[in-house]
């Protein structure tokens, strides 16, 4: 490791000095990254989920190195471009029905602080000034930023030592397999006392991502949107991690064909190639908020734009379902086992996830570098291993990925 690297540069989520070694990447190509001793590895993560078509896509590099010849960046405010136009065409022909009205940003976290600022800007223009909280499933992760932070589970998230200086709102019973009907009581009942003060709910649909990989049932979002629409609560959906393929739907709402208020995306938006998110909302909330007060000095940047045009081009042209496919069944496959171990709690696949809950915490270093020797590149966090793979992993490379968390998971 570079001396200055160890001390002086902060990694998410780390101290400096840092304690835990990074590993230098030289290139990245496929769903390969070449480290710094020309060692290989696959990379099983996606680069945090969004490297969705693997690095360096001749497609999504020819756009992008079209448009940095006629401009890399220009203000949104008072001005526009063609990118910024076609970006939010394309996510409004894709995105649920009624999401017609597109907010661009520069990250997923300001994503959510933008649906958050929509919702109490939509119910004080209404003349509902009360209605400045929201209500989220208990292990969720919505994003690092303040606003983010305060809808994060409030216990077991990554934030509690900012409990006392974060807005306070209502934590429900987390939706698992099986207890939906159970968790939406305890969402009714919640909402029953508190919905004059409540202006929206928050989750992500499907899989609660960074909050613990949590994967529950359909039934729980389809009664979600019908108790929020009951109690008059906005329905803010985060599909910064399950967007654009990952749990075998184009956008996780569709398992259970609703359509939220507002919509958050991010992450593999630009195929993991530039920062970029956006906000979508329907007719009803956009024109009871008016002028939205936030505008990011990088928001509609045409480079990002130019990558999120063509990677989901790549995306709607390829055969991204049957691929998901393919990669739900080797992961369930090769990975359901594991369940037998007992030092294994719980086995969860959807489909371009599988996730191997430990019943205690993997030390990360360790089961980093055996992953990095048989050429995989994962990041466990706390009991969980797992892998987001791009969708153009081959069946021998996703074969070198699970067999890689059984040796692991096996040694522990």
């Amino acid at each position: 490791m570079n001396s200055f690297e160890i001390s002086n540069v902060w990694h998410p989520y780390a101290r400096v000095p840092n304690e835990v070694p990074t590993h230098l990447v030289k290139s990245a190509k496929g769903v390969y990254l070449t480290l710094e001793n020309n060692h290989k590895v696959i990379d099983g993560m996606s680069s945090w989920w969004s490297v969705i078509h693997g690095y360096s896509n001749p497609i999504i590099n020819s756009a992008m190195k079209s448009q940095i010849d006629s401009m890399s960046h220009v203000m949104f405010g008072g001005l526009t471009h063609q990118g910024a136009i076609d970006v939010c065409k394309k996510l409004v022909n894709i995105t649920p029905k009624g999401l017609n009205k597109v907010f661009l940003s520069d990250s997923g976290s300001v994503a959510v602080e933008v649906a958050l600022k929509i919702a109490i800007q939509y119910w004080h223009n209404k003349n509902h000034n009360s209605k400045t909280r929201f209500v989220t499933p208990r292990g969720g992760y919505h994003g690092d930023t303040f606003g983010a932070m305060s809808v994060c589970d409030p216990v077991n998230g990554m934030h509690e030592i900012f409990s006392g200086v974060l807005p306070q709102h209502f934590f429900v019973k987390r939706p698992t397999k099986g207890n939906s009907e159970a968790a939406l009581n305890d969402l009714e009942s919640t909402l029953k006392v508190n919905h004059n003060s409540i202006a929206a709910m928050i989750l992500e649909p499907i899989v609660q991502g960074a909050g613990g990989m949590n994967i529950y049932d359909k039934d729980y979002l389809v009664g979600v949107r019908k108790i929020c629409s009951q109690y008059n609560i906005l329905l803010i959906v985060d599909e910064i991690a399950t967007g654009f393929g990952r749990t075998g739907k184009l956008f996780g709402c569709e398992h259970a064909n609703i359509s939220p208020d507002i919509l958050c995306l991010g992450k593999a938006l630009t195929g993991g190639y530039m920062s970029m998110a956006a906000t979508l909302t329907n007719d009803d909330v956009a024109q009871n908020v008016g002028v939205l007060m936030h505008g990011p000095t990088f928001m509609g940047n045409p480079l990002a734009c130019s990558a999120a045009n063509a990677s989901i081009e790549v995306l709607l042209n390829s055969k991204w379902e049957s691929n998901i496919k393919r990669i739900e069944q080797i992961l369930s496959n090769e990975l359901m086992p594991l369940q037998s171990i007992k030092s294994v709690k719980e086995v969860r696949i959807i489909g371009a996830i599988g996730v191997v809950e430990m019943k205690n915490n993997i030390n990360m270093k360790d089961a980093q570098d055996k992953l990095i020797d048989m050429g995989v590149w994962l990041r466990p966090y706390g009991k969980l291993l797992y892998t987001m793979p791009p969708f153009v992993t081959k069946d021998d490379e996703l074969y070198k990925i699970t067999s890689a968390m059984k040796t692991v998971v096996s040694n522990l």
